[in-house]
């Protein structure tokens, strides 16, 4: 996807801040986020349901169903479907993204910690999470919330990103690193 604009970014953090006041003041930040995993991984697993989301073609009203219908076979918690509901019948659900990424953010601030982002070739069973959870928390200085999300074309490996700085363990890059190094060698 392509980095938000500042206008777009304002916009998530105003969805953001509003739902998380929301979540919190029901005592469901951790469902929330939960399910806003599950929408992020519903993303991108499928390429029909980002075209839906980020066409300004299809009508609010057809993306609200849509929306609906995906947030119910989710299971998702009645707080989440009816922001998804809310956020589509506003023509705004182009930047459900954005706002995901400004919830977790503010949970992560508000809990003290840093958002970490992290992107990897293959699922992470509990256990690695864990670990990696430990080890970018080191890296990081203080408790460490983990975005993570599934990209097969890395091949292998892991790219981590917390603030400004990444870590790009990638087999992808490494490969492409090689690449780079035999031509200048020929």
């Amino acid at each position: 996807m392509p980095a938000p604009s500042a206008s777009t970014s304002g916009l998530a953090e105003r969805y953001a801040s509003a739902l998380y006041s929301l979540a919190s003041d029901n005592n469901a930040v951790d469902q929330v986020l939960d399910d806003l995993s599950k929408v992020t991984a519903a993303l991108d697993g499928s390429e029909d349901l980002r075209r839906m989301v980020g066409s300004p073609g299809i009508a609010y009203e057809s993306q609200t169903k849509a929306i609906l219908a995906v947030a119910d076979h989710l299971g998702l918690d009645d707080l989440t479907r009816k922001f998804l509901g809310l956020i589509a019948q506003q023509g705004r659900l182009f930047a459900v993204a954005q706002i995901v990424r400004a919830f977790r953010e503010r949970v992560a601030r508000e809990r003290g910690e840093v958002e970490a982002e992290v992107v990897s070739a293959v699922p992470l069973d509990d256990e690695q999470t864990a670990t990696l959870r430990d080890a970018v928390a080191k890296f990081a200085g203080k408790a460490v919330s983990l975005s993570i999300r599934v990209d097969p074309e890395l091949i292998g490996g892991l790219v981590v990103r917390v603030g400004s700085r990444m870590i790009d363990a990638s087999l992808r890059t490494k490969i492409a690193q090689l690449e780079l190094s035999l031509k200048g060698v020929g």
